[in-house]
């Protein structure tokens, strides 16, 4: 660390990062040295939601992993194995057994997991990327209908509170 902090007082980079998860995140947060942390959180993978808040309390910012694609269900991203940090099958069970569905109101299961990422209130901006260029463009055109309306959210955080808390 000592490494990466005398990099940037000299100017050969500007930021210092570092992608966590738990149960050390709290332990890194509390360092108080990185810029930015990079965290998995969707919907279906909430064990990262309060930590998210106290790294943007601490004045980081956040990168999200799986809060799109990779936190729905999607027959592209293979998802019947399970999202990324996620063991084969869980993220399946925690969707279905949270009873959602009903609460996507037309919208896909894609749009409902990134806005409601996008809903996190320790998210102020949010990077939504991909490999791929066309999914890229989805991604921001979905994005750019911002968060879920607060009580379309909290619906869904209570309902997905048993499932995967």
């Amino acid at each position: 660390m000592q490494t990466l902090l005398s990099l940037r007082d000299a100017g050969k980079t500007r930021f210092t990062g570092m992608s966590g998860t738990l149960p050390h995140l709290p332990d890194h947060i509390a360092m108080g040295v990185f810029d930015v942390f990079q965290i998995p959180y969707s919907a279906i993978q909430r064990e990262h939601e309060d930590l998210i808040t106290a790294a943007a309390a601490a004045g980081a910012g956040t990168l999200i992993r799986g809060g799109a694609a990779r936190g729905a269900p999607a027959e592209d991203k293979n998802w019947r194995h399970g999202p990324i940090g996620l063991s084969d099958g869980e993220g399946q069970r925690r969707w279905q057994s949270a009873g959602v569905e009903d609460l996507l109101a037309g919208m896909t299961r894609l749009e409902f997991v990134l806005r409601f990422t996008l809903s996190h209130p320790g998210l102020s901006s949010t990077i939504v990327g991909t490999a791929k260029m066309s999914h890229l463009r989805s991604n921001l055109e979905l994005a750019g209908k911002g968060p879920l309306p607060a009580d379309l959210c909290d619906e869904a955080k209570n309902r997905l509170q048993p499932a995967g808390q």
